[in-house]
């Protein structure tokens, strides 16, 4: 595994066990070998996403703030999001890289990335998103069928 994925992890870890509130990567704290034994626990409840996954193309975007977006993802590796209500659209790219769908969005005025990570229990997964190459929002995105 990758450091780089594991730091996005340990991030999702502290975020949704809520031991912290959302970290930067930069600002993760080192782990004991309780915290340790724990993130291994959390991970248990993870997989890695398979190209089958982003067959079902439509999911919903929501972040701790209550924004909720669709987007849609195409076999070419382009996506489009709307927000729900008002339709306002992005378009985007994603890829599967190691068991993790990266996004990036752009808009009329920023830049979003996050790296999507698979639940094992529900189609209901989560990412930390960065709007300008800063830390921005926790996310949950769900598998909808289209």
């Amino acid at each position: 595994m990758s450091s780089h994925k594991q730091r996005q992890q340990l991030q999702l870890f502290y975020r949704e066990s809520e031991r912290v509130r959302l970290l930067d990567v930069d600002q993760l704290p080192a782990m004991n070998n309780h915290e340790m034994a724990d993130f291994h626990l959390w991970l248990e409840n993870k997989r890695d996403f398979s190209i089958a996954d982003t067959e079902c193309r439509y999911w919903i975007k929501t972040c701790s703030a209550g924004h909720v977006t669709e987007l849609q993802f195409f076999p070419d590796g382009t996506l489009d999001e709307f927000t729900l209500f008002r339709r306002e659209h992005a378009k985007g790219v994603w890829h599967l890289v190691d068991g993790v769908i990266h996004v990036e969005l752009n808009t009329a005025h920023n830049n979003y990335r996050y790296s999507i990570y698979a639940n094992r229990l529900a189609n209901i997964h989560s990412a930390v998103e960065y709007k300008n190459g800063a830390l921005h929002a926790y996310l949950k995105l769900a598998q909808v069928r289209g």
